[in-house]
């Protein structure tokens, strides 16, 4: 079992930054892979970055590549996702989920483990 617990939305002015937190616990957590997502209203859930605990490797949307960064604390347990450059259509929920394996990474029902999510809204 893994617990997953978002933190860092906000309301940020376009063009600015956020830094979302994914704490996680739980049995054997470093040996997953780890996901971004979000769902804005009215939208499907998409799919915004990933990273493998163990090799580091990242993966990104095109969307959001170049402006968001994903990272990991293996000391504390922790995944980060570095939004800059905001824009009024990053507004969502995002959500944090952790999956066995890397394969498929961008579909979100194969991952096991979700958080509750934040919000993050950008005004225009």
């Amino acid at each position: 079992q893994v617990q997953l617990v978002e933190s860092g939305g906000g309301l940020v002015a376009a063009g600015g930054s956020l830094r979302l937190s994914c704490a996680a616990s739980g049995r054997a957590v470093t040996s997953y892979s780890m996901g971004w997502f979000r769902q804005a209203p009215g939208k499907e859930r998409e799919f915004v970055a990933a990273i493998v605990w163990s090799s580091d490797n990242r993966f990104y949307a095109d969307s959001v590549k170049g402006r968001f960064t994903i990272s990991r604390d293996i000391a504390d347990n922790t995944v980060y996702l570095q939004m800059n450059v905001l824009k009024p259509e990053d507004t969502a929920v995002y959500y944090c989920a952790a999956k066995t394996g890397i394969r498929n990474y961008v579909r979100g029902a194969e991952y096991d483990y979700w958080g509750q999510g934040t919000q993050v809204t950008v005004s225009s």
